[in-house]
């Protein structure tokens, strides 16, 4: 009876030492893997263009606010005339509406001594054809000469055509870090096998030069880092 315990003993000793070398091989496989990053990166150019032209107007004492607003209507004609003599199309600018505001000027008795009316506006162009506007927005500052007080705000430059590039930028990005699981893997004496998981991190549009900013210039960087797991094998 004793040898038949022991026997049995004996081969339950032996299937759990089977299941817990099992256990730990199949671990074992389980991490050995690569965990990569790689990177794409594109130099493309704005396509798109966004320029407002402020312009106000200022009065005075017992101004006349029906005449105001028709000069501050004639200053803001101006601004398009010019805009559309310079090449930019009708259709590419828009108007705001001409804001009133009013100001009192009081003294230490709490006397109005002075009024100010003023009158603010703006000419905002929307286009594609964002070099012209480089050679436009030079030409505006003229207008002063001309009695017209303007705000000549820098324009907003912006690439829109992400959607173009990103399956190409994608598919870099993983044959980089490809190349960099290879590399892991030839200083560890294996080889690189397929893909565990893949996380793709947002595509980063900046200005070129720029670690952050991504509108004040027309050339821009566009970047996407994936991270890749791979599979590992002997």
């Amino acid at each position: 009876m004793n040898n038949i315990a022991s026997i049995c003993l004996a081969i339950g000793i032996a299937l759990a030492g089977y299941f817990i070398s099992n256990t730990l091989y199949k671990s074992s496989v389980g991490v050995n893997t690569a965990d990569v990053k790689g990177l794409a990166e594109r130099q493309v150019k704005a396509n798109r263009v966004n320029w407002n032209i402020g312009f106000s107007l200022a009065r005075k004492g017992n101004a006349d606010i029906d005449g105001l607003y028709k000069r501050a209507e004639l200053d803001q004609n101006k601004i398009v005339n010019l805009l559309k003599s310079n090449g930019i199309n009708a259709d590419d600018i828009s108007l705001d509406t001409i804001d009133y505001s009013f100001n009192e000027y009081r003294n230490d008795d709490n006397q109005v001594t002075d009024v100010k009316h003023t009158l603010r506006g703006q000419v905002v162009v929307q286009t594609d054809d964002v070099q012209l506007i480089k050679k436009v927005r030079n030409k505006v500052n003229s207008l002063i000469a001309k009695g017209v007080y303007v705000n000549n705000y820098k324009p907003t430059y912006l690439y829109t055509k992400l959607n173009d590039i990103k399956p190409e930028m994608v598919k870099e990005a993983t044959a980089n870090a490809r190349i960099a699981a290879n590399e892991f893997a030839a200083n560890a004496g294996a080889k690189v096998g397929s893909i565990k998981s893949a996380r793709q991190g947002g595509f980063i549009i900046r200005d070129v030069g720029e670690s952050y900013g991504d509108t004040a210039k027309i050339d821009k960087t566009v970047r996407v880092v994936t991270t890749i797991s791979f599979y590992l094998e002997d």
